[in-house]
């Protein structure tokens, strides 16, 4: 597939405080990669780098085995930043035929329109007088202008309501179908789950998990499956098999917490249970973003 960005040994130092300290890794074309992690973990200074829109101090960032600050790579790559910033006294409009003149291959005007869902009355209005989320729609058309190979989003959906989400969204798996490579980050853990292929997970400036959402869930949280049983006394068989933690009864259900929920289930319908409404609890990506990430406070 070939590397579309490389990540050696980045590190941040601000005075004395380091905010990425030796991070590696790297993204292959077409991945959808999400960078989470808290306040002040390091993403957006990561990002940041990686754009040479802000200088490491040691270590080094490669956008299609080229620096970031070469005119062939950012022809080549799409940015939407947390804070957007758009030049009063533009109609959006404008600002978009602006931004596509930057650009040898840029998309149409009608493109950009039917994959942000910008409407007339929003391409008409001057940009000082655009909301929040009007502000990120058109921040997202810009990103997409130069019909980028490679897509960067900060925090893409603060200030979007419910619909411009959906819209934004489905527009990034399009763009995931049509081969680009994308890397996001997002409070939003939901949406991380939902959308990337991968994520990796930041804290205090190192990265502390690297996988797709299914396994670093499947690594960190324990799984269950829960059924309503004819006879409760059907729980003491599951446990006495080793991947079984914890069995128990709650409001007429049987919760088996597993490491295996294939061979719970395969446990079930071997031994012919009469057993009904079957629910599989994979764990939430919360849950384990929550374990790596919150510090365990001590209990005087």
């Amino acid at each position: 597939m070939g590397k579309v960005v490389e990540i050696i040994g980045l590190t941040k130092t601000f005075k004395d405080n380091k905010a990425v300290d030796d991070v590696s890794f790297s993204v292959e074309k077409g991945e959808v990669v999400a960078i989470l992690g808290p306040n002040g973990a390091g993403k957006s200074t990561t990002i940041l780098m990686m754009l040479g829109l802000l200088h490491p101090t040691s270590g080094e960032s490669k956008l299609f085995q080229s620096n970031a600050k070469e005119l062939k790579v950012r022809e080549r790559i799409g940015v939407m930043l947390q804070e957007v910033s758009l030049m009063d006294g533009l109609k959006v409009k404008e600002i978009i035929r602006l931004f596509r003149s930057y650009y040898p291959e840029p998309l149409s005007l009608d493109q950009l329109i039917g994959l942000t869902g910008l409407n007339e009355e929003e391409l008409n209005k001057r940009t000082e007088k655009l909301s929040g989320g009007q502000k990120r729609r058109v921040g997202f058309a810009l990103a997409l202008a130069g019909n980028p190979d490679l897509l960067f989003f900060d925090e893409p959906t603060v200030g979007m309501d419910i619909a411009a989400r959906k819209v934004f969204w489905d527009t990034v798996r399009t763009l995931a179908d049509q081969g680009k490579t994308i890397l996001f980050s997002t409070h939003y853990l939901q949406e991380a789950d939902d959308i990337a292929d991968r994520i990796i997970l930041f804290h205090k400036g190192k990265i502390v998990a690297d996988g797709s959402p299914e396994k670093i869930k499947g690594n960190l949280l324990t799984q269950s499956i829960s059924f309503i049983a004819s006879k409760v006394e059907s729980e003491m068989l599951f446990l006495q098999e080793p991947y079984v933690s914890k069995v128990l009864e709650k409001n007429g259900r049987i919760h088996v917490f597993t490491s295996n929920t294939d061979a719970v289930l395969h446990k079930i319908f071997e031994s012919k249970f009469e057993v009904s409404d079957i629910a599989v609890e994979k764990g939430r990506l919360e849950e384990a973003f929550e374990q790596l990430t919150i510090e365990p406070q001590e209990v005087i």
